[in-house]
């Protein structure tokens, strides 16, 4: 069993971008979060993703807005920032409260500034395998690294567990496009699929994303498959400071033996989302530079 460290390579992605934007002359990029309420994840999230955009030299801009806020002041914050030319990336912290609509809020920012990847817009692109499109930040984080891991998923059987727009299905594209990081035969199971451990056991590279604690155990591996590990789950553990544990949808203890490569829970695929979200940034500043 091999350990994939996703702190390490983030922190490789985070060094890369530092390097490239302190060479830049002129206005650095920038990035905007709309964070509504004070759910403590996402404030935890958002002062995250804020100090990582400082640390390699994008500006970041913090709107707050109270949990009452309407869909319509919702959008006009969004449309202010789609007018504004100095800001090149923009970013609504999910989830919001229940009242107001996610995907139309994430349709509501521009094509050209959805760093997160869930425009509708950027969904097509990834679909045509258009290069100047936003792929959702998770799902290129793992192909991120199987990059620079050296982990090949040319003709190899992947099999992604979890079919979410956020995760799953998005990688399932990426996996199976043409090109040298990609070329992939795809299976996306999810929590209906028949036979699950029988098809999850052919598997070359399993990318767990289903969003349940532990649920990929040893029968649904084969010895020397790549397992990547998305969920972030909180489990009870009184023992724990904070009273609880965090862990992945794999059952590491048990699953770690037969692997060839595996993520941990923390610091494998997580760290990478945030890395991917300022490339994506970077990219979007470029981009906009040229148009």
């Amino acid at each position: 069993m091999n350990l994939i460290d996703g702190k390490r390579i983030a922190q490789d992605v985070v060094a890369e971008l530092a390097s490239e934007i302190a060479r830049l002359e002129g206005p650095k990029p920038s990035i905007a979060f709309i964070r509504v309420g004070e759910d403590p994840a996402s404030v935890s999230y958002v002062r995250s993703k804020n100090r990582t955009a400082e640390t390699i030299g994008i500006t970041p801009l913090l709107i707050e807005l109270p949990d009452t806020v309407t869909q319509e002041e919702l959008f006009a914050q969004v449309d202010k920032l789609n007018a504004d030319p100095a800001v090149n990336g923009i970013l609504i912290q999910s989830p919001l409260p229940s009242h107001l609509d996610e995907q139309t809020a994430f349709n509501r920012i521009s094509v050209e500034k959805d760093v997160d990847g869930f425009h509708t817009s950027n969904a097509g692109r990834l679909v045509q395998e258009d290069p100047d499109g936003f792929v959702s930040c998770t799902p290129a984080g793992i192909l991120e690294i199987c990059h620079r891991e050296g982990i090949s998923l040319e003709g190899k059987h992947v099999v992604v567990i979890g079919r979410s727009l956020i995760v799953g299905k998005t990688f399932a594209l990426l996996a199976m496009q043409k090109g040298p990081q990609a070329n992939a035969t795809v299976t996306v199971c999810h929590s209906r699929t028949r036979n699950l451990p029988e098809i999850a056991r052919t598997a070359d590279v399993i990318v767990a994303a289903i969003g349940r604690p532990g649920f990929v155990t040893p029968d649904m591996v084969r010895e020397g498959a790549v397992v990547i590990d998305v969920g972030i789950n909180r489990v009870e553990n009184p023992s724990a400071k904070r009273g609880y544990r965090i862990v992945g949808d794999v059952d590491f203890q048990a699953v770690a033996p037969l692997a060839s490569r595996i993520t941990p829970v923390p610091g494998g695929v997580g760290p990478m989302t945030v890395a991917m979200l300022m490339k994506n940034t970077f990219k979007a500043y470029k981009l906009q530079a040229t148009s």
